[in-house]
């Protein structure tokens, strides 16, 4: 007898092809959940050697110096905490033909940046310059 023949007793019973979606469906999902977390533990534990640190440190840097939108040689020192954690920062200030630095001495492998900023050179006197970080470990 054919299993379309309306006969009662198995029209109740599942047949294989209702159940084995649903079991299919559950492992696709399952294997997607795995590789989405294995690839995030792996991008976090890989290094990433092509990342430069200067940029988004000097920008940091800029706001300590400058919290005003102007860059004070004297509050040059309080951008040196806009180093990342475990690595070292110097800053360089340039403007009106002046040089202010703090920080260690960089070597010739760190990594730099610059930014335009505005420098208070004297009370009331604004001149255009340079921020410069360098960053290393």
């Amino acid at each position: 007898m054919s299993r379309w023949s309306g006969d009662p007793p198995a029209a109740r019973r599942p047949t294989r092809a209702q159940v084995e979606p649903l079991a299919a469906l559950v492992a696709v999902f399952a294997v997607g959940v795995a590789l989405a977390a294995y690839a995030g533990v792996l991008g976090d534990a890989l290094p990433t050697p092509d990342r430069n640190l200067a940029e988004p440190t000097v920008e940091r840097a800029e706001r300590a110096v400058g919290p005003a939108g102007v860059a004070a040689p004297d509050a040059l020192a309080a951008g040196l905490r806009a180093a990342p954690d475990g690595y070292a920062v110097n800053l360089t200030l340039s403007a009106a033909g002046r040089t202010w630095r703090a920080g260690p001495t960089p070597p010739a492998r760190a990594e730099a940046a610059d930014l335009a900023v505005s420098v208070r050179v004297g009370p009331g006197r604004l001149r255009p310059g340079r921020l410069r970080a360098e960053v290393w470990t």
